[in-house]
């Protein structure tokens, strides 16, 4: 707290409190460092104002003194957004105690909430009004509403119903000079102009700080099936994906792709997991399909295309689960493969995106170029197929040692992200750019991309004490 004036020290304290307030070392630890431990940064200290109209104060005493704010919500990113930098003169602005969810418009299926509610607690208040919020990723038991919009967060439904974009009606947030816009509005057309909203989602905290959202409910879902599918080729997916959506249409609400390598980490470090099928195969998918309807045929149409695509040679063998226990293993094999990988040392993460149809080449041609220059890295590939969406991870070679491996982190990102860039795709698909791929943005985003987006950054944080050093 030396690193600040003493008078904008008690200016804190007059906004938000002796409780708003952390600045011994012990309790900020777990505000500087990601949960991988990626990323870690020094803080002046953490501020945790528990009003839209305390964050706005603080927005504004922020920039009296010209002290640079880091917002953060579950600290569950993965690349470096809400970690501050090494000056030690930034503060972290921590959304967790505005964690009210304000209104449940069941009628017009809608959810007023604050920025710092964790995501599981917006999916069961949904619940018990007889709704569903379909977003749904592995850290919802922790990660924030806030961030969820910060980053656009994706997740494993976006197939049926879209990222946070999608899900999202209304915003209100604190701009950089302190000023509050509500646009907290539950209305699904509203043609007046820019679409404000947009601006922010995604932005990082680089633009304001989101407080609270208008979010989108859906009718529950009555009926699921699941099944877990083995397949020679990643190319056989995307043709089974086709296959599915041709007879299910909106039903298909999960199809999840893994390589052996990625299930392989799992069954070796996740307890509990176990294989469904007695034999290995190079690929397989996690294919979901739900309904409003209490008891829609679900397993009849899964089993019509799974049927269809062995007759084609595409699938190599299938289980459809029979029971929620079932369910619960079936997912607990692709949400695990983040956790597992981690056991097996360092690993280089890129969450990219290329067109569907572009799928199997990019991962064809990519594997053979990391095995060709890196030989003996393991590649770990899953992701959402329905969306382009590949987390590309690559893991060392056995007996390898950490540094080495680390040291080339810069060249096997190049052969990624030339690969991706090669296919127009994106060098993030759903995590952001962070402070991780920042410089990687400049390499691989249109330059009048960056440029427009440098002119709006500078129009609404002229001071850029928004998040510095983050995604621009």
């Amino acid at each position: 707290m030396s690193k600040l004036p003493e008078e904008f020290i008690r200016g804190v304290e007059s906004v938000v409190g002796a409780l708003g307030i952390i600045g011994d070392a012990e309790r900020m630890h777990s505000y500087l460092s990601d949960w991988r431990n990626a990323y870690r940064g020094e803080a002046a200290l953490i501020v945790r104002p528990a009003s839209t109209e305390e964050v706005a104060s603080m927005v504004r005493l922020c920039n009296q003194y010209q002290v640079a704010v880091v917002p953060q919500g579950g600290n569950t990113g993965l690349c470096g957004g809400s970690i501050p930098d090494a000056s030690g003169t930034q503060v972290v602005l921590s959304l967790t105690r505005m964690n009210r969810i304000c209104e449940v418009d069941a009628t017009n299926e809608t959810m007023t909430v604050e920025a710092g509610v964790i995501l599981q607690k917006v999916q069961e208040a949904a619940a018990d009004a007889g709704r569903l919020f379909p977003l749904s990723l592995g850290a919802e038991g922790s990660c924030t509403i806030g961030g969820n919009l910060a980053t656009n967060a994706g997740g494993t439904a976006v197939l049926r119903y879209g990222n946070m974009r999608d899900l999202t009606l209304g915003l209100e947030v604190v701009l950089p000079d302190g000023q509050i816009w509500n646009g907290l509005r539950g209305l699904r057309k509203d043609n007046t102009g820019y679409d404000l909203k947009h601006l922010f989602i995604g932005s990082e905290g680089t633009l304001g700080v989101i407080t609270a959202a208008v979010l989108k409910l859906y009718p529950a879902v009555r009926s699921v099936t699941t099944a877990w599918v083995a397949l020679p080729s990643a190319d056989a997916a995307v043709q089974l994906i086709g296959i599915i959506r041709g007879l299910c249409g909106d039903r298909l609400t999960g199809f999840e792709l893994m390589s052996r390598q990625s299930v392989e980490f799992v069954l070796s470090h996740v307890v509990g997991c176990s294989d469904p099928f007695a034999e290995s195969h190079p690929w397989y998918v996690l294919i979901e399909l739900s309904d409003t309807q209490p008891d829609a045929p679900l397993n009849d149409l899964l089993e019509l295309g799974i049927g269809e695509a062995l007759e084609r040679g595409l699938v190599s063998n299938a289980v459809v689960a029979g029971s929620e226990a079932q369910v619960a293993a079936l997912w607990a094999l692709r949400e695990g493969i983040s956790e597992a990988q981690n056991h097996e040392g360092p690993s280089l993460k890129h969450d990219i995106s290329v067109p569907v149809s572009c799928i199997p080449a990019f991962i064809q041609s990519t594997d053979q170029r990391l095995r060709e220059q890196f030989p003996g890295v393991r590649i770990v590939a899953y992701g959402h197929v329905g969306d382009g969406n590949l987390h590309y991870n690559i893991s060392k070679p056995v007996g390898s040692d950490d540094a080495s491996f680390k040291a080339q982190q810069e060249a096997i990102m190049h052969v990624i992200y030339d690969a991706t860039a090669g296919f127009q795709g994106s060098i993030s698909a759903e995590h952001g750019l962070g402070q991780a791929k920042r410089a990687a943005a400049r390499l691989y985003k249109d330059p009048l991309e960056l440029e427009l987006m440098r002119t709006i950054k500078l129009t609404l944080d002229p001071n850029s004490l928004m998040n510095p050093g983050k995604v621009l």
